[in-house]
């Protein structure tokens, strides 16, 4: 057997590895982006994306994710639940179509969640008349700078 084939053989069986550990996990991913329908290892499709950008969009527009928690069975019970809010001050000066963008791709059943066409015909997304104060901007960004020192910090 040639050297390459045998790598190609090496690549394959790598990725096959990688594949049945995450069959017999469940599940891959970064636990607060994580879907409802993924840990709850029902089927599941594109929709689980859109779920990450929501989470990923909340995280951009105030600093922290929309579920937290330092126990991974209550994260998950709060992701399940669909269990997150907006709270003060941090939201309030974030639009009403902002948050209901969010809504729309925190939405637990995969079946009722915006599709990404339909996302980006929101009107968050095409109508951007208004952009967030110099004091939200900087807000969030010190709120991001605290989100990425406790991820590191695990």
């Amino acid at each position: 057997m040639s050297s390459k084939m045998v790598s190609i053989l090496e690549n394959i069986s790598s990725k096959l590895k990688d594949c049945l550990l995450i069959l017999f996990i469940g599940f891959a991913g970064t636990p607060g982006y994580l879907s409802p329908e993924v840990l709850k290892k029902d089927p599941y499709g594109k929709p689980v994306d859109i779920w990450a950008c929501g989470v990923i969009l909340y995280i951009l527009l105030v600093g922290y994710p929309p579920f937290w928690d330092e126990d991974q069975h209550r994260l998950y019970a709060q992701i399940k639940a669909g269990a997150y809010d907006y709270p003060s001050p941090e939201w309030d000066t974030v639009t009403a179509e902002a948050k209901n963008l969010i809504n729309s791709m925190l939405t637990v059943n995969p079946a009722k969640r915006i599709t990404a066409g339909e996302a980006l015909k929101h009107p968050w997304i095409c109508q951007r008349e208004r952009v967030a104060s110099t004091l939200h901007r900087q807000e969030t960004v010190d709120c991001l700078k605290k989100f990425n020192a406790r991820r590191k910090l695990k």
